[in-house]
């Protein structure tokens, strides 16, 4: 073990925490498992909001939403910020000050106008627009696709206004020519380069998938029968004492008409998909032990927030702090410092990660993060001070702008809704979320603590709306 490893980072759209989970569904995932067999697995990471540009660019600056300053996505009318904020350092640019070669392939959504070199890093490929960059192209042309010609079978559609939106399908094109596949080329030949280098790298590859449209090849797009595919528990949803926003969003996304013969189809894809890119983050690990780096390079898996894939009847994800979309997989190898095997049950947050890799590059991070290096964690040796709480954010996309914010302590799970009603669940009796319990009276107690950890939160983080809203989670809990 070198004392600044290598690192490799692994990031995928939208992958639920569940479907690499052991208890999850049966989705074939080897290279995962193999991770969590030879890492550590973190039972319960979270994401600190739903969104895309938001997640990402807290990962990069470990800082939550309402500091960094992007709240929603950056491509959108009704984006918020269209770049992240120069005035916050950001990992990539601090390994880069330190000696480390930083690469990057895939998915970025971090800016209109920005790029990975604005933040330390080499572009090797990027995902690019709907029909790719004149690189991968290219690539489908040497693997005799032409990219223009390209017609989709067993596609479903949601009723998305004058444009329908495309949910999944399957791809005649071979494996090789699609950009998951590509992706993982370009990051085989990344690793080819710096096992003849001295100097350390850090390299990040973003896969696209499985974010919808769930489109996959063969044979991924018939591995899993739809008709064995067990129907989400919480596929039950009633929308009794919900929030009004919850059932408007079925309509909106205009999934309301599917049935679970639909659904079925549409994961049966995500699961496929999911298995592609695992079978493709497999090639990358074993270029590492054909190279000789393995030794030497920690290797993180995570993703950048979850997927409702017809869980509580949505798609896509929303104004909805539901686990399916807020708990994300993560799972760390570092060998000859982490025991293999190791399961970590202590809260998460996805921009912890900006800091651990501070510390795995021997860089001092920012002094005013919202983060904490995981190491000492890794290396078996919890903190006393670890916080018991966890805390995410959703300030509306799309659908409208408004604030949300959760707190999860234990079983117990509260978001603010400052719109509509408030929920609660026991994850403990309820892990599919479907008993909002805020007008339960055996919960009054676990109701105000709650309101009340997520105030000192909102205080402690500067978080804009807490002057307003603190007054509000100090009161007593309303009466209904």
């Amino acid at each position: 073990m070198t004392d600044r490893p290598d690192v490799l980072l692994l990031l995928t759209d939208q992958e639920r925490y569940d479907v690499s989970a052991p208890d999850g569904p049966a989705v074939e995932t080897p290279t995962m498992d193999r991770l969590q067999r030879e890492g550590v697995r973190f039972a319960d990471a979270y994401t600190p909001i739903g969104i895309c540009s938001s997640a990402r660019a807290s990962l990069l600056t470990g800082l939550y939403p309402h500091n960094h300053g992007m709240l929603n996505n950056c491509h959108e009318p009704d984006a918020i910020r269209w770049n992240l904020p120069r005035e916050h350092d950001t990992f990539g640019e601090l390994l880069a000050d330190a000696g480390y070669d930083n690469s990057y392939a895939g998915k970025w959504h971090v800016g209109r106008d920005q790029r990975p070199e604005d933040f330390g890093f080499t572009t090797l490929a990027r995902e690019g627009p709907p029909s790719g960059t004149d690189e991968f192209r290219e690539h489908q042309r040497e693997h005799g696709v032409d990219p223009d010609a390209i017609a989709l079978e067993d596609a479903i559609y949601a009723d998305y206004g004058d444009d329908d939106l495309l949910v999944s399908a399957k791809t005649p094109v071979p494996k090789e020519a699609t950009l998951t596949y590509y992706l993982a080329e370009v990051t085989v030949e990344r690793l080819e380069a710096a096992a003849s280098s001295d100097s350390p790298f850090f390299h990040r590859t973003d896969f696209p998938g499985p974010h919808h449209p769930y489109v996959v090849p063969e044979p991924y797009a018939s591995m899993y029968d739809p008709a064995e595919i067990e129907r989400w528990g919480n596929y039950a949803e009633t929308f009794d004492g919900k929030p009004y926003v919850h059932e408007q969003h079925v309509a909106y996304r205009g999934v309301e008409d599917f049935d679970w013969e639909t659904w079925s189809r549409a994961v049966s894809n995500y699961f496929g998909f999911v298995t592609f890119v695992d079978e493709q983050m497999g090639r990358v690990l074993d270029a590492m032990d054909r190279l000789g780096l393995a030794d030497d390079t920690v290797v993180v898996h995570t993703a950048d927030h979850g997927d409702f894939t017809g869980s509580h009847r949505q798609f896509n994800k929303g104004p909805m702090m539901y686990e399916e979309v807020y708990h994300v997989p993560m799972m760390v190898r570092w060998p000859d410092a982490v025991e293999g095997g190791r399961t970590v049950e202590e809260f998460v947050r996805l921009h912890d990660l900006m800091p651990t890799f501070c510390e795995l590059a021997g860089v001092e991070p920012p002094a005013d993060l919202d983060a904490r290096t995981l190491v000492p964690i890794l290396e078996g040796d919890s903190p006393d001070d670890w916080p018991e709480s966890l805390f995410a954010e959703y300030h509306g996309d799309e659908f409208g702008l408004y604030s949300q914010r959760m707190v999860r302590k234990g079983e117990y799970k509260l978001v603010y809704n400052a719109f509509d009603t408030d929920e609660l669940y026991d994850l403990g009796d309820d892990p599919g979320e479907l008993q909002n319990l805020v007008e339960h009276p055996e919960y009054r107690d676990t109701y105000r603590e709650l309101r009340a950890e997520l105030g000192d939160w909102m205080e402690r983080t500067d978080d804009p709306i807490n002057p307003w809203t603190r007054t509000v989670l100090d009161k007593s809990p309303p009466s209904r």
